[in-house]
């Protein structure tokens, strides 16, 4: 498998809005199991296509301990079942170092295709929730710091602007 190339804020290409996937076939696979590899070295628990330069509507999450219950998630949809606000404190591969807490819905049916394109649902809360809900924004184009104050995007934009240019200096 091959580590891909996780791209960071404010690289544009994290705005762009991912594309229904439509052919169900090896290399689908092959992206998916390179995007969970990506994900675990980069020790995540969720990573959309899109932070990986793939703007395509799929996403692995596994929220194990031991990296053994991959979910891959293609053409995702949900549909909110509790609206209850839940405040959840989260971070991105994509923004290293940044925190942010956003509000999330508490409970949400998701929809999507798998890997062989035959449809599935399930209902999921607490962190699973959270996860699906964030990684659909990557795919919509939203990132954590939009949930953010213009100060704080700012400040997190010109830290990970300094260390860009420091790992590019070496």
């Amino acid at each position: 498998m091959n580590r891909l190339n996780i791209l960071t804020f404010p690289d544009p290409r994290l705005r762009k809005k991912a594309l229904a996937i439509t052919n169900f076939d090896s290399a689908l696979e092959k992206k998916a199991k390179n995007m969970l590899f990506t994900m675990y070295e980069d020790k995540g628990i969720g990573l959309a296509a899109t932070q990986v330069d793939i703007h395509e509507r799929l996403i692995v999450i596994d929220l194990s301990e031991d990296r053994s219950e991959p979910i891959f998630i293609v053409n995702p949809s949900y549909k909110v079942l509790d609206d209850t606000p839940v405040i959840s404190k989260e971070g991105c591969l994509s923004i290293p170092t940044f925190q942010q807490e956003v509000p999330r819905a508490k409970e949400i049916e998701l929809s999507y295709q798998n890997l062989k394109g035959q449809a599935e649902k399930f209902v999921a809360d607490g962190l699973m929730s959270y996860c699906i809900q964030h990684e659909v924004d990557h795919l919509d184009g939203k990132l954590l710091v939009d949930y953010a104050s213009s100060l704080k995007r700012a400040r997190i934009k010109e830290k990970l602007m300094k260390l860009k240019d420091g790992k590019n200096k070496n």
